[in-house]
Formats: structure tokens, sequence, C-alpha cells
């Protein structure tokens, strides 16, 4: 697994210290937005250049390192 901590940083300074691509403005939450409405890899790379597949790889790691650890989570009601 890609080593996240590598291409993900937060600053207090830098969007309220939400998570984002090192040496960018580019938040976790925004490319995982982008991924939700159906953006592909090659979408947000073609339109974001200083990010890398990389980095991209490193948002899954570091969102499945806080669903991990029980820091994202949500219980989900069944509607029946």
């Amino acid at each position: 697994m890609i080593d996240w901590e590598q291409h993900i940083e937060s600053d207090k300074e830098i969007l309220l210290g939400k998570p984002v691509i090192k040496g960018t403005r580019i938040a976790v939450e925004f490319i995982l937005e982008r991924l939700a409405n159906g953006w592909s890899e090659k979408d947000i790379l073609d339109n974001y250049p200083r990010l890398t597949s990389e980095s991209i790889r490193a948002v899954y790691a570091f969102t499945y390192n806080c669903m991990k650890d029980g820091l994202l989570y949500s219980p989900i009601e069944n509607r029946a």
C-alpha cells in the first residue's frame, strides 16, 4: 500500500487544517467529491496537472486508514 503520509499533509494555515495534497491547496475532500460525482482519475489529473496517480492513490490509502481506525464511521440504518 502507498505511504499516504508522503503525499498528504494537514496544516492549520492551509484550508483550516483540512488534509491536502502536499504542495497544493487541493483537499482530500475535494478529490473524493470529484470521484463521487463520477470523475475518473484521468479527469482529475487532466484538470489538476500538479496531481499525480500516486497522490490519487494516497487519497484512497488515507481514507482507508481513517475508516480502519474508526475516524470515519457513520452507522448505516437498514432501510426497509
